[in-house]
């Protein structure tokens, strides 16, 4: 199935636009799932992939039936090195397994065959010895496409051979972005126009049934003005908000990312939802070894938070 469609379908049968970035760290881990691997695990990096695995695991069966995709944050399993590279295949799968699709998120790019081995390692498969065969097998990957249309061709032509699909980097939601991105080209369009721009060319071969592309583009929640701005800039591409919650965007903020029938736009919370049982809002109703309860409330606060905005939108369109 077409990419776009699968997130499209997903979305309209949870009524949940809300996606659980899974960026782990030991410190938001509870005491009791790292002793229990420390003490079975000499190794250090082995103990914490391990308790990342648990972790990861208990979160995805707290909200698998109420969101519809998970992101996974390369950085956070690449530190712990193989174990790392262990535990992140262990996450895709299992949440694959729970029927949820899986954005990596991993930024990656470069020019030629090294564009082309990214692509075949997170959306195609890899020849072994005249086998192919899926590695990571994402539903989805972020890649930066401020390398130019080269190092973008392999990830699109993967979205067009195995049903896959990419968000790239528009206007990101750091607070130095626009020292790159906000420049004005001779054109007149701001750096980040002229990406969304390249995003509408590098998406017209991958356009799904419910009008949406497979190539999304990348846009930070706290950045409303110019997420309103992009949204009608790229009509025919999903957008992957991140910064709501711990880095400050608000729901009034994301509802600029979706079209007036409430789609078009996938919105990304981590730390809000995986340490959810330290924030004002739940610390007093869940403990650190209830996170799974605590980021299940969160999640189901989320999607009624959000939905009421986009609910909003399409009672006032046209």
């Amino acid at each position: 199935m077409n990419f776009s469609d699968k997130l499209a379908r997903k979305i309209i049968e949870k009524q949940n636009p809300s996606v659980l970035g899974l960026d782990p760290k030991l410190e938001y881990i509870p005491d009791s799932i790292k002793r229990k691997a420390f003490d079975e695990y000499s190794c250090f990096e082995q103990a914490a992939a391990h308790s990342i695995a648990e972790f990861n695991k208990r979160l995805i069966d707290a909200v698998c039936d109420i969101i519809p995709a998970v992101k996974p944050q390369l950085a956070y399993y690449e530190m712990y090195g193989i174990h790392g590279i262990w535990v992140f295949n262990e996450t895709v799968k299992y949440a694959k397994s729970k029927d949820l699709i899986v954005i990596a998120d991993g930024k990656r790019n470069d020019i030629g065959s090294t564009s082309e081995a990214y692509a075949s390692a997170y959306l195609g498969k890899t020849d072994i010895n005249g086998e192919n065969k899926e590695i990571f097998d994402a539903d989805a990957l972020t890649v930066n496409g401020y390398l130019g249309s080269d190092g973008i061709k392999p990830f699109v032509e993967a979205c067009e051979k195995y049903g896959k699909g990419i968000f790239v980097l528009v206007k990101t939601s750091n607070l130095s972005s626009g020292e790159l991105q906000d420049l004005t080209l001779d054109d007149g369009r701001k750096v980040y126009e002229a990406m969304a721009d390249m995003v509408n060319e590098w998406g017209r071969t991958t356009k799904g049934q419910c009008g949406y592309s497979s190539v999304g583009a990348v846009v930070g929640a706290t950045y409303p003005e110019q997420l309103k701005l992009l949204r009608k800039r790229m009509p025919e591409s999903w957008i992957l908000v991140p910064g709501y919650g711990a880095q400050g965007g608000k729901a009034s903020d994301v509802a600029h990312a979706f079209d007036k029938d409430g789609l078009g736009a996938v919105i990304n919370a981590s730390r809000s939802l995986m340490c959810a049982y330290k924030s004002e809002r739940w610390k007093n109703e869940y403990s650190a070894e209830e996170f799974d309860k605590a980021a299940r409330a969160e999640a189901v606060r989320m999607k009624e938070e959000i939905g009421q905005f986009i609910f909003d939108r399409k009672e006032n369109k046209g």
